[in-house]
């Protein structure tokens, strides 16, 4: 059975940090890039991280450059996204992705992904 879940989220001032984390399992996840979505009301689901399978390579959008730091351990199954400094608009439901068939946007596109985590909200407040 395939799961992704996501864990982490929670409720913090400007300024504040947070990291979520991302376990899966069920498939070849190791051999997979993994990434960090979040979607807000009324708004497309857009890419903020990815991290290559078996390399330090990441990507990010650049709104969170500098700010979010991802990383994974394959040993623990698990990725995790760093935030700092969150501002209120990193306001969001967050997921993470897993199963990278590709798309033409790369790892930064949700078309890419075939297996998603439930989310797990951030609330940043001013």
């Amino acid at each position: 059975e395939v799961q992704v879940r996501e864990s982490g989220g929670g409720s913090v001032q400007a300024g504040g940090s947070l990291r979520l984390s991302c376990t899966a399992s069920g498939f070849g996840h190791t051999q997979s890039p993994m990434g960090w979505f979040r979607q807000s009301p009324g708004k497309g689901r857009e890419g903020l991280a990815a991290i290559y399978a078996g390399s330090d390579r990441t990507d990010y959008r650049d709104s969170v450059k500098g700010r979010f730091t991802i990383s994974r351990d394959d040993v623990m199954n698990t990725a995790y996204l760093q935030m700092n400094s969150l501002k209120p608009e990193d306001t969001a439901m967050y997921y993470c992705a897993a199963g990278y068939g590709g798309a033409w946007g790369g790892v930064l596109d949700p078309m890419s992904y075939r297996y998603w985590g439930q989310g797990t909200q951030v609330t940043v407040s001013s």
